[in-house]
């Protein structure tokens, strides 16, 4: 739980915008999607498939820690300046309400 919790706490401390996801997922696809509209740089966002490459061996502690953080485990888990957005539901609404924008632009 340590190296999750390290993990995650660099990832949402270190771009603008981070999204934990899993490849097959079809809400993470959708968020991915939206947040493509943004137009935003590697220095500024990043996605941490949890399903493939070198996290997948830590996917269920990472999750657990995800929940600590955010009373969700499940994916996608979006975070906008180093606070939790939420999943799907969550990223779509902030997007259409506007609130998303700010957050990102803040």
């Amino acid at each position: 739980m340590a190296d999750a919790k390290k993990l995650v706490d660099s990832k949402i401390m270190g771009k603008k915008v981070v999204v934990f996801s899993k490849t097959h997922c079809p809400f993470c696809v959708r968020t991915k999607d939206l947040l493509k509209q943004y137009n935003l740089s590697e220095d500024d966002y990043e996605v941490i498939e949890l399903d493939a490459g070198p996290h997948s061996k830590n996917m269920a502690a990472i999750q657990q820690y995800l929940k600590s953080l955010t009373g969700a485990s499940s994916v996608p888990r979006v975070f906008v300046g180093g606070k939790s957005v939420g999943g799907n539901d969550d990223t779509q609404a902030a997007h259409r309400s506007g609130a998303l924008k700010k957050m990102i632009e803040a």
